[in-house]
């Protein structure tokens, strides 16, 4: 029996029912820094819906940073790749087929300023984590102390840090013809756009002045930084998603993207060179993208969170397992009522029940890869989720820095007030976490789970030991005038004692009480009563 093999998938042999659009893509005008699976699950596929309602000069020059695993593997299937959309009821296999070419950074690092520059890219779009901004924590602003920094800023060698490459291609740009741009940041940012823009100038600032002089002015006219909000949960690839995209295709994939059903996309629209028509993909367009970020931080980030907590607690593995437990579900709709609904205003556009259905049918879908519950709780204790990853904008339209995470304080959980209690360490503990030095763990949190009534037991804190109390002698200025007023006050009125005491002085017994200052006979040299026969 001969066994046919599998065709590889390429331009001739994509199935054209899987194809999202018909048209063919040559002219680039939009490159993207990131080639990891939630481009091509989300931004390629809402171009590619852009591209089969409008025809346009908008293929994708997508760059990966180091990593050319995804890069080689496009180009040996000619640029296609699949998207593999799971659900409990169905699976959707569908190639998008909007990308004109690929580069890898840290190959190729003169090329990537230069297609920044070329005349026609009107937008550079960034998938490539809040790590890839080089901000730093502590300053609230660009990490001018990292090494590849300060390399970039004194030109040593081709751009390395993200922030770098788009600078010297604006000014590639600038040089030669000076056309309007958009810079659009798709990553999970608070005002990712506000924030882009900000360390891109902390950035020029930093360049020798003449430099700086040059880029500035024509930055701040020619140069736009919309805000935007990115919501699909995209699993990592594995044989399982391999062997779907194989079998509803008809050829391998060696590189297929898995994704839930769920997409959404809200921008501001602020395109200096134009855009595609991204609302036909389902892409919403206003002018405040802040109602929609906080409703996704806390209804969506901060019950996922407590979500994962709850079910680590209980033994499960997974978020859908999680969430299958009756008192998980239970207190997951009671924080995302009583504390995350009340604290947002909901945008008039949202249908707010079908969005709180969509959001449990998303954390129970068994279908698509396993989220590990482990690794949100890992993340939680990392960074607290309900800090600010970005500057929120301040008056004037500038960016404020976030504000500094509160020392000495307990965690909050993300978007809440609820707050995450740490354990103090102790020795020999073998928790997980970073070793201290004279064998003791860092903290890690413990969260208070309710299960049938009944509170799960914290385990026993670590008493902190009294300092020793230092005893200081007693002052004895003043003794004497205080046994002339009749001793201490301690002991005024009763027997001091260990002491014997005198009979009253009564009658004629009884003289005029005399002190230092009075010389008659009758005064006694130290002050007290004195007795006569």
């Amino acid at each position: 029996m001969t066994v046919v093999p599998t065709p590889t998938l390429g331009a001739a042999t994509v199935p054209a029912a899987a194809l999202l659009h018909r048209r063919t893509v040559t002219e680039t005008g939009i490159v993207h820094l990131g080639l990891g699976n939630f481009h091509r699950a989300h931004q390629a596929v809402y171009t590619a819906a852009a591209l089969a309602h409008t025809d346009g000069p908008w293929g994708i020059l997508g760059v990966a940073g180091r990593s050319a695993a995804v890069a080689d593997a496009m180009r040996a299937q000619d640029l296609r790749y699949s998207v593999v959309e799971i659900a409990p009821d169905r699976t959707r296999v569908t190639v998008p087929a909007v990308h004109t070419g690929v580069l890898v950074a840290d190959r190729e690092p003169h090329a990537v300023p230069a297609a920044i520059a070329a005349p026609g890219t009107a937008i550079v779009t960034l998938t490539v984590t809040e790590h890839g901004y080089t901000y730093s924590p502590r300053t609230h602003g660009l990490d001018l102390d990292a090494p590849a920094v300060q390399a970039d800023l004194r030109g040593d060698g081709p751009p390395r840090t993200t922030l770098a490459r788009i600078v010297r291609g604006l000014q590639l740009r600038l040089r030669d013809h000076a056309a309007p741009i958009t810079v659009l940041s798709c990553d999970n940012l608070l005002a990712n756009g506000e924030h882009t823009g900000r360390l891109v100038r902390e950035f020029v600032a930093a360049l020798p002045a003449a430099e700086r002089d040059e880029l500035l002015p024509w930055l701040d006219a020619a140069v736009t930084f919309p805000n935007g909000m990115v919501d699909r949960i995209v699993p990592a690839t594995t044989d399982a998603y391999r062997a779907a995209a194989a079998a509803h295709l008809g050829a391998t994939d060696a590189i297929p993207v898995p994704a839930e059903p769920f997409t959404m996309w809200v921008l501001e629209d602020r395109f200096a060179a134009g855009r595609p028509a991204w609302e036909h993909g389902g892409a919403l367009f206003t002018d405040d993208v802040e109602p929609y970020e906080l409703l996704k931080l806390r209804l969506l980030n901060g019950t996922h969170s407590l979500i994962a907590y709850l079910g680590a607690l209980d033994g499960h593995a997974t978020i859908a397992g999680a969430c299958a437990q009756p008192f998980v579900a239970d207190a997951a709709r009671r924080v995302l009522f009583d504390e995350y609904l009340p604290s947002v205003t909901v945008p008039a556009d949202v249908d707010l029940d079908g969005y709180v259905a969509q959001l449990f049918e998303r954390w129970s879908n068994t279908a698509r890869a396993p989220h590990p519950a482990g690794r949100l709780r890992r993340l939680g204790q990392a960074r607290p989720a309900g800090a600010r990853t970005g500057p929120p904008a301040a008056a004037g339209g500038q960016a404020a820095p976030p504000p500094r995470p509160d020392r000495g304080r307990l965690p909050v959980l993300p978007g809440s007030s609820a707050r995450v209690r740490p354990r103090p360490a102790r020795r020999g503990d073998g928790g997980p976490g970073p070793r201290r030095p004279g064998g003791h763990a860092a903290p890690q949190p413990v969260v208070r789970a309710v299960r049938r009534g009944r509170a799960r037991r914290r385990p026993p804190r670590a008493r902190p030991r009294r300092p020793q109390r230092v005893r200081r002698p007693r002052r004895r200025a003043g003794r004497r005038d205080r046994r002339a007023r009749g001793g201490h006050r301690r002991h005024r009125g009763r027997p001091r004692r260990g002491r014997r005491q005198s009979p009253p002085l009564t009658g004629a017994h009884r003289v005029t009480v005399r002190h230092h200052h009075d010389r008659s006979a009758d005064a006694h040299p130290r002050g007290h009563a004195v007795r006569r026969p």
